[in-house]
């Protein structure tokens, strides 16, 4: 009688949040699935810390690929098919662990997006140092310029967002595809070199060769992993904004054509970043403005091309934060939902159906965020701080998601995806050991190890303290 009252209460819930979904724009079809997966998942500075590894980055994707990528793609099949739910992840750990824990993945999803939101503006100043030429060194470290390119960036975003996905979706788009394009403009510049026409390639791009064992590239090998693969589930949070009646069905064909193409860009992108500069001299911030830069002035077209391949990689960047700034914007509306926060982040702009309360307070906290990450340091840096802390605790997130197949009331899943679960954990946890340990060259160690610590640390405590509090008001918040 318990297991069927349990049955009972489970699709309640998702009733319950398929009819707040129903008031909700439905604006995404595949292909802004699958362009938003390339983007969300797929990030050019991942080929920096491959590239570190030299030629036998081969090698090292390998496990990545099939430790963490595939056993994450067959667990979030899973939980989207059983759960297919606006809010993704949050909604998963909710109705299998409670809310508690669904709460705390919740805002630590909204802290990955949001650092990583606060790290672009560094991003934009590289590209932006690159467009200027020799003298535009100044604008990298430049913190003040920094930060007013982060208001103007969040500012507008902000705007961007609150019109909702019909414009946004095109941001995405446009974003997901100049990717491509930056990707096929490395390959075209690297394979006249692989078969020995022009400049020699400064370095081996690929050889099957086992990494040197080291901390640093142990820790190289756990960012590949991690940091480079996950985001499968991204475009569950949209679930209930799918044009489509059967969200899973969509969801499911984007993974399975997005997939594969990230694989590749990663493996084959970072052959031809080794292409143009050696493993110690790799922009860490920017390496494939880095390789299409070199490789332009191999064959003397740099200062055509060079502008170009600058403004296009600004492009992507700004794609990439609409999306995480749409993607932050759902997780304190389905929160809200649950009365967890104040009913103003769930309240729908009457003609735009946008959560404008939240998108405004996500607007607020990135800017302050960026401010803060530049305070006293070096851009990239700043750079690695945000994006490091924001990956932590996205780490944390799956974490959870792993666990539900193996540990959470009412799954019964297969066999092989209580493997993979397992796989993807293990990969997870290894990650989360060794993501203090900068990769870039940092003014001290140990204050960049207590930065990223502290500001995980900080966002948990808070979270914890927040819930109980508002669980101690036994009902639902304050309605704002």
């Amino acid at each position: 009688m318990r297991g069927n009252e349990g049955e009972e209460e489970f699709l309640n819930a998702e009733h319950l949040v398929e009819l707040q979904s129903g008031e909700l724009k439905k604006e995404l079809r595949l292909g802004d699935l699958v362009l938003s997966q390339v983007l969300y998942i797929m990030a050019f500075a991942w080929l920096a810390p491959a590239a570190r590894l030299g030629s036998s980055h081969v090698i090292a994707w390998s496990p990545a690929v099939l430790l963490f990528y595939i056993p994450s793609g067959i667990v979030v099949l899973h939980l989207n098919r059983e759960m297919p739910l606006e809010g993704g992840l949050y909604q998963w750990v909710k109705l299998r662990f409670g809310a508690a824990p669904g709460f705390l993945v919740a805002l630590n999803l909204l802290a990955t997006v949001v650092l990583i939101l606060a790290s672009e503006p560094a991003a934009v100043s590289n590209n932006l140092s690159y467009m200027a030429g020799a003298g535009g060194s100044w604008i990298i470290e430049n913190w003040a310029y920094t930060m007013l390119l982060g208001a103007v960036l969040i500012g507008g975003l902000t705007l961007v967002t609150s019109r909702g996905l019909v414009l946004g979706r095109w941001f995405h788009n446009v974003g997901g595809s100049v990717l491509a394009i930056l990707f096929v403009g490395m390959l075209l510049f690297a394979l006249p070199r692989w078969i020995g026409i022009g400049p020699p390639i400064a370095s081996a791009p690929a050889a099957l060769a086992i990494p040197a064992m080291s901390l640093l590239n142990l820790n190289l090998i756990a960012k590949m992993g991690f940091g480079a693969f996950c985001g499968l589930d991204g475009a569950s949070i949209f679930s209930g904004e799918c044009r489509d009646p059967d969200s899973d069905r969509t969801v499911r064909r984007s993974i399975w054509v997005a997939g594969p193409l990230i694989a590749l860009i990663y493996t084959v992108g970072t052959a031809c970043v080794l292409t143009f500069t050696v493993p110690g001299q790799i922009d860490m911030t920017s390496p494939q403005t880095q390789a299409l830069s070199m490789g332009a002035r191999g064959v003397g077209v740099g200062e055509l091309v060079i502008p170009l391949v600058s403004a296009l990689a600004i492009c992507t960047t700004i794609g990439l934060a609409s999306l995480y700034f749409n993607v932050a914007s759902r997780l304190p509306m389905v929160a809200g939902w649950d009365h967890l926060l104040p009913a103003w982040f769930s309240r729908l702009h009457p003609r735009f159906k946008t959560p404008v309360g939240s998108i405004v307070f996500i607007g607020v906290v990135a800017l302050c965020l960026t401010i803060l990450a530049n305070l006293g340091v070096g851009g990239q840096e700043a750079f690695q701080t945000s994006l490091s802390a924001a990956i932590v605790c996205w780490a944390l997130t799956y974490v959870v998601m792993f666990s539900i197949p193996l540990f959470a009331k009412g799954e019964k899943p297969h066999w092989g995806i209580r493997v993979a679960a397992t796989s993807g954990l293990a990969m997870t946890v290894l990650f989360i050991a060794l993501s203090i340990f900068p990769i870039v060259a940092v003014k001290s160690s140990a204050s960049y190890a207590a930065k990223v610590s502290g500001i995980v640390i900080a966002i948990n405590v808070a979270g914890a303290l927040y819930y109980w509090r508002a669980q101690k008001r036994k009902g639902p918040l304050p309605l704002g």
